[in-house]
């Protein structure tokens, strides 16, 4: 179905409703939300207790961050229409915040307007009409301390655990949304036990789905904005101070050159800044959130990964396989090759074999996906990805490596070899000073690097 199309015949997205409740094992939180004429949705998050103690959830300060997050948790259901008007039963926003979440929803939809092929400015994507009455709320004063620290499972954010593991440990809540194996079982290897992990669950309508298999509009949603709002959220309730990500500086280049089209854009330091600045303004609980690995790239994110062997059988972050069950590097898609090529400076060859079972360097029918990867492809592959420049370093260094080891160079090696130029700077010594490490962490990257 048509953009176009879908906005005149279904004008409104409304959000009606939000309810936070404890039971004896979660926290509930559900939210009502239609297209009108269409589709009504209950999405619901589930936090589980096990022998945590939270703060009651009955404050005005919890109910006014579960409305901010039911905002996010909306777009996945905005999107399946882009209905022009987005009403708000529920709340209330004011100027500052319908820019906010305008930017948001356009920038963080980004990949799905173009895959979709949508044309249209950000003033004109959405208009947000606040029917609700405004929760008024003042500044926290509970005293916080420690570290919430969301994980997913890939090599990021095992690096951040092993990073904080000396120093953080006692003071440190493992937080995964889904309750994957593989995210837990990285933060068992780290040394984290069962209860010193939050789990979370998240429930999709599956109305949403209907609509997908009938031809909706559907597509990337920003995800790590979910996750911001959340773990946000559960860091107040365990009292913990630090939101500690685990977003690089690689994450901040656009996908298709010359437009602000980013995969990633709700890990880069632009939507980092602009939702600490939205906490302090308008959730104020005292929570601070920021990126550990922010001053690094993904390279020297790999370099340091590279040590750290007792991740290396369970670690993957490939989307594909991790639809299914076991989890598994299904070593045919653009993050599957672009972890194999980021880690082989370090690791190739008899390693990652071990990692990845096969050598990617050997797929013919990988050779597109490689192409673009380098940068030299019409975009970069939708994908958490790094930049051009790194995967062109480490391209160019396990060919140099090989070389000097008087090695014959595999299928895709070779192709670089004779098509593109060797990149010669050195990248592993860079660092990013624009990033919001506190001075008491940021000592902890400069010893790893």
């Amino acid at each position: 179905m048509e953009f176009e199309e879908l906005r005149k015949k279904y004008k409104n997205f409304i959000y009606r409703d939000y309810k936070i409740f404890e039971k004896e094992d979660k926290i509930c939180i559900e939210y009502n939300f239609e297209i009108e004429n269409l589709s009504k949705f209950n999405p619901k998050i589930e936090i589980l207790k096990k022998d945590f103690i939270f703060k009651k959830v009955d404050s005005l300060l919890v109910k006014n961050i579960v409305f901010n997050l039911g905002m996010i948790e909306a777009i996945s259901y905005f999107k399946a229409t882009c209905s022009p008007n987005f009403i708000i039963k529920c709340g209330k926003l004011d100027n500052f915040q319908e820019k906010w979440f305008r930017k948001l929803f356009y920038l963080g939809l980004g990949e799905f307007r173009y895959i979709n092929n949508i044309k249209v400015l950000e003033n004109d994507f959405i208009t947000f009409i606040s029917e609700g009455e405004e929760i008024k709320i003042t500044e926290s004063e509970d005293v916080l301390d420690g570290i919430l620290l969301p994980v997913g499972g890939g090599k990021d954010s095992n690096v951040t655990m092993d990073i904080l593991k000396n120093n953080y440990k006692d003071k440190t809540l493992i937080f995964n949304i889904g309750s994957k194996k593989i995210p837990l079982e990285c933060a068992k290897i780290t040394g984290f036990k069962d209860n010193e992990i939050i789990e979370v669950k998240r429930v999709i309508d599956k109305n949403l789905l209907e609509l997908n298999k009938k031809g909706f509009l559907n597509g990337h949603t920003p995800f790590s904005a979910v996750v911001a709002f959340i773990s946000y959220l559960t860091s107040y309730l365990l009292n913990k101070k630090y939101v500690v990500l685990s977003n690089e500086s690689s994450a901040n280049e656009s996908n298709v050159n010359g437009e602000n089209i980013n995969h990633q854009y709700s890990k880069t330091i632009e939507f980092e800044n602009d939702f600490r600045e939205y906490a302090e303004k308008y959730l104020k609980a005292g929570v601070e959130y920021f990126s550990l690995l922010r001053p690094i790239s993904e390279l020297q994110i790999a370099m340091i990964f590279s040590k750290l062997e007792k991740y290396h059988k369970v670690f993957n972050s490939c989307n594909v396989g991790s639809k299914e069950e076991p989890w598994h590097w299904c070593l045919n898609c653009p993050k599957c090759l672009f972890v194999y090529i980021i880690l082989s400076p370090f690791l190739y060859k008899e390693k990652l074999l071990n990692i990845f079972g096969e050598d990617l360097y050997e797929k013919e029918s990988l050779l597109e996906t490689f192409i673009e990867l380098c940068g030299y492809g019409k975009i970069k592959p939708f994908e958490c990805v790094g930049t051009y420049e790194e995967v062109r370093f480490a391209v160019s260094k396990t060919i140099e490596n090989l070389e000097k080891e008087n090695k014959q160079l595999p299928y895709l090696l070779k192709y670089y070899k004779e098509n593109f130029e060797i990149f010669k700077q050195d990248l592993l010594k860079y660092y990013n000073e624009n990033n919001n490490v506190p001075k008491e962490f940021e000592k902890l990257i400069k010893e790893r690097l």
